[in-house]
């Protein structure tokens, strides 16, 4: 548009059109296409100030010299022009007939330059407003461009980061799996050499099972000796067998859990067990004493004093010394009771064996799902990449084309401005000669009204006058109205003097082309990208995303809103603890007397962020307790232990291992019954199921209920495992069945005995508590299998242990408990202890106060709590 007025201010400089438009004003780029318009239309002041600034130095023979010049003289127009130099001769009348044909004819040369001047401006205007349109629509294209350049860069400059960023992730993840997998493979290996020993000792000590099996034993035991050692350079104890085979099988134990079971069960049976004593060493036999009676009594006599100074070595440590020093060497006439140490040994190695399984199952897994994760981050880094380049592609591809369509647009504009340039020198040039030519003919018509020598000849020449155009409706193509893009309207004019003797008027309408400027075209965007990745995973970061423009926004129309934005992201701090509610209120209490508790807790309201810590819900933060009720319990008169009334399922496992003895068993007994009178004289809703559980006495046996073998077997018979009576409501039926159970003296297969109580369950009533009540005096058979059944049956009911002796694994019996250990063990010390009243009161106590303790629900969880 600057452009355009400097070529009009140029050509105004050539018609000397000053007084119209200043030059200042067109150079200065502020005019607007009508004004510009408006100098190309001529306007009637325009031509009138311009053809009087020409005729003021227009002269008879400028005016003829300007016509030949052109070549527009003709033999009439030049006899006319001879007839205007004897301006003041008066001619005869034939004279005045040459002078009317003159006049006609130089108002018809007048009309038709008239007509020709017309169109020419109309042309030229229009020529100029369609040719202003294309270039402005050419500079609407270069900004365009150059806007999807910049905006193409923007994208090349985020592609590039994302595919740098990108390329490290993978870079990284590939060598973070990489160390994964060689850590994982180092971990297994050591695991797995560890079960290779573990399985090869697991053979060692089945074969030593096999061997001293007392059913079919492939050593005679009666001669089978085992000894008990010391180390004299280390002083350490360690036991062997004088059967060479049992000897080598014993030292080719190679872990050291084998060989610490080994050692802790053979110290344990020497060093002593009552009624469990498997060895017996010479001293410990007494001579013969006859027992034969005498009627005589012999008369008192005095003992002569031994000599004490006998000692072959004087005091010195004799042989004897020496020997029992280094070794014990005790015969074994108790197959059974050796068989059951080795049972032990066998299943604590089998316990280390399944629970090293289970790790290296765990560790599989845990190496499976890390290697899965990893790869799919990989997968997703390079997933990012692939789009990334991708986008990078187009983007660079966008920007050469964006680029390459400006510098066409540019080159296509200064084409425009030169033919531009080229028609306003024509036009410009074309306007004068009209206007000249013009004048130089109203020149020689005036010379000629001189001569005619008219007093009115002021009147005589009047050419017809016409009005401005006065424009129509802008109309499209259908015949709508429009404001750009190009459309015609009719323009027309009036007729505002009327020809008296001079030229005739113009047309009166006219098509012209109008409104070329092209339409505004608003911005169109693409939809927006994803979100690229956090710049950081915790402590605030930021994400961006871009979009593109589909269609730039040209000629005024609605620019572009933004194309990139940018947010927060992971605001949460790297490292935060856990925050926790307030106390809940303290619950009622657990026991009605004997020493209960009450509870209150907290739960988590926000969980910890990153390596935040938090409390377990056992912890003391979040879990309180207080002492109720710590009063002794009331007993009814005539009463020795506490009696329930509430409704519940009981069932009673009871112990029947050899390690119980006589003694034992008998007490188990006596507590068992002051148990189940506690409920006869309650008069409570009560159903009792017993079970008595045992063991088998040999490794044949003991496989068959607990080894790997899927044959079925008779729990009863085999294992050991008794069910005396299912649920049962008539309690003094119960008291019979237990005094007719008789010590089957085995092993202690415990974790069969609980899944054989869970089993029973399903026969009790829905509606009332179910408690599995356990009597047991020593280590089952197996502590993980235990524990496995003990967390089966907490699901379903409370367990609570009964253990009696030191030799209880009380550490163990704690974690298999249902919690609080503190009211669902109930420690005996001594089986004379366990025949007292207190232990049965103190269990009943824990099982059935007079009111519920509050239930409540942990939210978040599937647990609840008393």
């Amino acid at each position: 548009m600057k452009n355009c007025a400097i070529i009009v201010a140029y050509l105004l400089s050539l018609a000397s059109l000053s007084n119209a438009m200043t030059i200042e004003e067109l150079s200065s780029g502020k005019t607007s296409l009508e004004a510009l318009e408006h100098v190309f239309a001529r306007s009637e002041e325009m031509r009138a100030s311009s053809m009087a600034s020409i005729m003021r130095t227009m002269t008879h023979a400028k005016a003829m010299h300007f016509l030949k010049q052109h070549q527009l003289s003709t033999p009439a127009l030049v006899q006319a022009a001879s007839l205007a130099k004897k301006s003041g001769v008066r001619s005869a009348p034939a004279g005045y007939a040459a002078l009317d044909g003159a006049k006609t004819l130089l108002n018809d040369m007048i009309f038709n330059s008239s007509m020709k001047y017309d169109v020419e401006i109309a042309a030229c205007t229009e020529f100029y407003a369609t040719q202003c349109a294309s270039m402005e629509e050419c500079r609407g294209t270069i900004s365009v461009c150059n806007k999807e350049g910049a905006n193409s860069r923007a994208l090349i400059l985020y592609s590039q980061a994302c595919i740098e960023k990108a390329e490290t992730d993978i870079v990284n993840g590939k060598q973070h799996l990489q160390f994964h997998l060689l850590q994982c493979q180092h971990e297994l290996y050591k695991m797995r050499s560890r079960l290779k020993i573990l399985k090869g000792d697991l053979d060692v000590l089945t074969s030593i099972l096999k061997m001293t099996d007392c059913d079919a034993s492939l050593v005679q035991t009666n001669d089978l000796e085992l000894l008990r050692c010391e180390d004299p350079c280390s002083n350490k104890t360690f036991f062997t067998f004088n059967h060479d085979i049992l000897r080598n099988k014993m030292n080719a134990l190679q872990s050291a859990e084998s060989r610490d079971l080994v050692h802790e069960s053979l110290t344990t049976l020497f060093n002593g067990i009552e009624g469990l004593k498997l060895l017996q060493s010479e001293e410990d036999y007494s001579p013969a004493v006859n027992k034969t009676r005498w009627n005589n009594k012999p008369v008192p006599r005095t003992e002569l004093p031994a000599d004490p100074c006998t000692d072959p070595d004087a005091g010195a440590p004799s042989l004897k010394d020496k020997n029992a020093a280094k070794c014990t060497i005790t015969r074994s006439p108790q197959c059974y009771k050796l068989q059951e140490r080795f049972l032990l040994i066998q299943s604590g190695v089998q316990d280390e064996y399944d629970e090293l399984s289970d790790e290296i199952d765990m560790m599989e897994n845990y190496c499976a799902e890390t290697k899965k994760t990893i790869q799919k981050q990989i997968a997703n880094e390079q997933s990012l990449l692939k789009d990334c380049q991708t986008k990078l592609a187009e983007a660079t591809e966008k920007e050469a084309t964006s680029a390459e369509e400006g510098r066409t647009t540019a080159a296509e504009h200064d084409q425009l401005d030169e033919q531009l340039t080229h028609k306003m020198k024509s036009c410009s040039t074309n306007y004068i000669n009209f206007e000249t030519e013009i004048c130089a003919l109203k020149k020689i018509r005036g010379e000629l009204y001189k001569m005619k020598g008219d007093a009115n000849s002021a009147g005589f020449f009047q050419d017809c006058v016409v009005s401005k155009w006065t424009p129509g409706e802008c109309l499209g193509i259908e015949g709508g109205k429009v404001d750009c893009g190009g459309g015609t309207m009719t323009v027309t004019r009036t007729v505002m003097v009327h020809t008296n003797g001079g030229a005739g008027c113009l047309p009166l309408d006219m098509e012209k082309v109008c409104n070329p400027q092209p339409c505004p075209v608003d911005c169109v965007l693409e939809a927006w990208n994803g979100w690229s990745k956090c710049s950081a995973e915790c402590g605030g970061g930021v994400q961006q995303r871009l979009r593109e423009v589909k269609v730039g926004m040209r000629y005024d129309g609605k620019p572009c809103s933004a194309t990139s934005e940018t947010k927060s992201c992971n605001d949460q701090a790297c490292e935060k603890d856990c925050d926790l509610g307030d106390w809940t209120a303290w619950t009622t209490c657990s026991k009605d007397c004997d020493g209960g508790t009450q509870k209150r807790q907290k739960f988590v309201k926000n969980p910890a962020l990153g390596t935040g810590k938090c409390a377990d819900e056992w912890s003391m933060e979040r879990l309180e307790y207080k002492a109720c009720n710590d009063k002794r319990c009331p007993l009814a008169v005539g009463s020795k232990v506490l009696s329930c009334k509430n409704p519940m399922d009981i069932v009673l496992l009871i112990d029947g291992s050899g390690s119980l003895g006589r003694t034992g068993w008998n007490a188990e007994l006596k507590a068992a019954n002051s148990f189940v009178d506690a409920f006869i004289e309650g008069g409570a809703d009560a159903e009792i199921a017993v079970i008595l559980f045992s063991g088998p006495r040999t490794w044949g046996g003991v496989f068959k209920c607990i080894g790997r073998s899927s044959s079925s077997v008779d729990l009863e018979n085999v294992c050991k495992i008794k069910t005396v009576t299912h649920f049962n409501t008539d309690l003094q039926a119960v008291k019979t069945k237990l005094s007719q159970m008789e010590w089957p003296s085995g092993s202690t297969l415990t974790s069969v005995a609980l899944l054989s109580a869970k089993s029973e369950l399903s026969m009790g009533r829905k509606d009332s508590k179910a408690n599995i009540i356990v009597f047991t005096d020593g280590r089952p058979l197996s502590y993980r299998k235990t524990e496995l059944a003990a967390r089966e049956v907490r699901k379903a009911a409370r367990l609570i242990w009964v253990p009696v002796t030191r030799y209880a694994p009380l550490k163990y019996i704690k974690k298999w408990a249902t919690r609080r250990w503190e009211e669902n063990v109930v420690v005996v010390k001594t089986f004379g202890d366990l025949e007292k009243p207190d232990v049965v009161t103190h269990i009943v106590a824990n099982i059935c106060p007079a009111e519920e303790p509050k239930v409540m629900f942990i939210p978040g969880t599937q647990q609840t709590y008393r």
